[in-house]
């Protein structure tokens, strides 16, 4: 007999028979993790960012190829210039910092690109045509005239929160959920009221506020990793529990293995993720990963990072060739907190073991 926790608001609006949601992995999704979650009777979600419309809709398409049940596409909200054009002077004083570690890796300096993403528009216009049962948000809130147009073709909305505030203002503008995520969470801080450095609030705060706060389901995310956390969250009035890091360890992940091994320990006595930290200098947007030889010699370098898109399309280089050599050192290792928690297993493995679990919890 299975427990009542699996019956929330979100589960019935969504046809889920378990309120386990996978985080969108902005550059690190797969489709194969995605429909594995999705066919394990959760939700799984794919990151769409840095797509361009046409990988957009092969995207949609590959997915609707590996499973038949709802599934999330994720956009980023355009903040700021999104695509900055400066003098050949101030892109080589962006680069300069980096000069090193491409030098290292044996790789040609890039120049200056025509964009550093996508068009917004494109992007949401392929994301509508796709019509997946949802689309969800980070870094603001989509405007009503988008909300509307993907309710209009079936789509649910789900937008993403640091703050009470941030949860308020998204379930205003008319979106069907909110994620609430914690300070413990792997990758970006997605916060978009106030800068992510003064929206650093624990998932155990955050949750029952704003499901005090807003009349739509919220989603758990930050610091969870097994059926604990699960069962916690849903305690704690959330409709569903979302899951990253121990998702992105999944076989089926795109994840690199050197990225895999330190998020695992595999090649020390004890794991790296014991100790995430914040940083701007992978990205230029703050963000929680495993620290490493390049991320300490740049935040001891003196310099600032570029803002983002431009330190990201910088050091994307840098952690494409270093992934390819499987040298840990020389890239991004996006971890939350929950991190020491996790073990390698498969997708629908692992979302088994979380049922199990929480059916032990919880009644």
């Amino acid at each position: 007999m299975t427990g009542a926790w699996r019956d929330t608001a979100l589960t019935r609006a969504l046809g889920m028979e378990l309120p386990i949601v996978l985080g969108a992995f902005g550059g690190l999704s797969s489709v194969a993790l995605t429909a594995a979650v999705s066919n394990a009777g959760g939700l799984g979600s794919f990151g769409l960012y840095g797509y361009d419309a046409e990988r957009i809709r092969a995207t949609a398409l590959a997915l609707r190829e590996h499973t038949g049940r709802p599934f999330v596409l994720n956009l980023w909200l355009p903040s700021g210039d999104q695509n900055p054009q400066t003098d050949d002077s101030s892109f080589r004083a962006w680069l300069a910092p980096l000069e090193p570690y491409f030098a290292e890796l044996g790789i040609a300096l890039p120049i200056q690109p025509p964009r550093y993403l996508p068009d917004f528009d494109e992007q949401f216009d392929a994301l509508l045509n796709a019509r997946p049962a949802v689309a969800s948000f980070v870094f603001g809130v989509p405007s009503e005239r988008q909300i509307e147009q993907l309710h209009s073709v079936g789509t649910r909305v789900i937008g993403t929160a640091t703050t009470v505030a941030e949860g308020r203002a998204l379930a205003a503008a008319g979106v069907d959920a909110v994620i609430a995520t914690g300070f413990e969470a792997g990758g970006h801080r997605v916060s978009f009221l106030a800068e992510p450095e003064n929206s650093l609030i624990g998932l155990l705060a955050l949750v029952p506020q704003l499901v005090d706060a807003v009349d739509v389901p919220v989603i758990a995310a930050g610091g969870i990793a097994d059926a604990r956390g699960v069962a916690a969250a849903l305690t704690l009035g959330a409709s569903a529990a979302q899951l990253g890091t121990a998702f992105l360890v999944c076989t089926e992940s795109a994840i690199s293995d050197a990225h895999r091994s330190r998020i695992l320990g595999a090649d020390t006595e004890s794991t790296d993720a014991e100790s995430t930290v914040l940083t701007r200098f992978f990205s230029g947007r703050l963000a929680r990963g495993i620290p490493n030889r390049m991320l300490r010699e740049l935040e001891s370098s003196g310099t600032a990072p570029a803002p983002f898109p431009v330190q990201n399309w910088l050091t994307a280089h840098v952690k494409a060739e270093a992934a390819r050599r499987g040298d840990s050192e020389l890239m991004s290792l996006w971890a939350g907190q929950a991190a020491p928690l996790v073990r390698q297993r498969d997708a629908a493995e692992l979302v088994g073991a979380l049922a199990r679990g929480t059916d032990a919890l919880l009644p």
